[in-house]
């Protein structure tokens, strides 16, 4: 017990440090909550689960994406980071189906910023499969085996249960991140009306920071 409050005291100094000088430490139902039913978050071990709902499109997605990228890698000992494109169109939404035949692909790391710099930089809207395909390819990804996959039998069965996998998790918008399947946070919670898109986002990391001590020091 001494360790749990320990390690939230600690993560509690690190989200105070952010400027978030209205509360000592992320508090529920204001800047995270916390789900009535978790979802299974099995990582194998003791690190903890991270998954960040997305979508290419977002704009707020696309601004927090170097940061998250940076929370990531310094967390790395810490966390299992997965991703989930949120379908905005349902079954058939071309950026979501382009992340998961990448994802099936491991193409990710080759491409992923290009799509987000392909929307949000050089206004490239990417709403159908064949735009989506070209940016792809001219990225270095075999056009053949994307097609394969796009249209594999693992890759479709994923699109069908997209729906499904984000209503378990009780997620709306994006970006959001859920923290070992239950404390679910983003930069509108962890913000405040007025404030910077850069502060929300600092205080989003820093909420993540205390969620993934609290949820680690359970598992010890």
């Amino acid at each position: 017990m001494r360790f749990l409050r320990l390690m939230l005291a600690s993560a509690a100094l690190m989200f105070a440090a952010t400027g978030a000088a209205y509360a000592a430490e992320p508090k529920e139902g204001v800047e995270f909550k916390t789900l009535d039913t978790p979802v299974r978050a099995d990582t194998g071990g003791k690190k903890v689960e991270v998954v960040e709902f997305f979508m290419y499109s977002c704009p707020h997605c696309n601004a927090l994406e170097p940061l998250m990228a940076d929370w990531v890698k310094k967390n790395a000992d810490k966390i299992v980071f997965k991703r989930v494109h949120f379908p905005r169109t349902g079954e058939k939404d071309p950026q979501a189906h382009a992340y998961l035949t990448l994802e099936a692909m491991n193409k990710l790391d080759a491409v992923h910023d290009k799509l987000f710099r392909a929307i949000h930089v050089e206004h490239n809207r990417l709403m159908t499969d064949d735009s989506i395909t070209e940016v792809v390819t001219k990225n270095g990804v075999d056009k053949a085996k994307y097609l394969e996959t796009f249209n594999s039998f693992g890759v479709q069965t994923k699109m069908k249960r997209a729906n499904a996998l984000i209503n378990s998790y009780k997620v709306d918008s994006a970006p959001t991140i859920v923290i070992d399947g239950k404390y679910v946070t983003s930069p509108s919670q962890a913000g405040r009306p007025g404030e910077s898109e850069v502060v929300s986002q600092q205080k989003t990391l820093a909420v993540m920071d205390y969620l993934v001590a609290k949820a680690a020091a359970t598992k010890k």
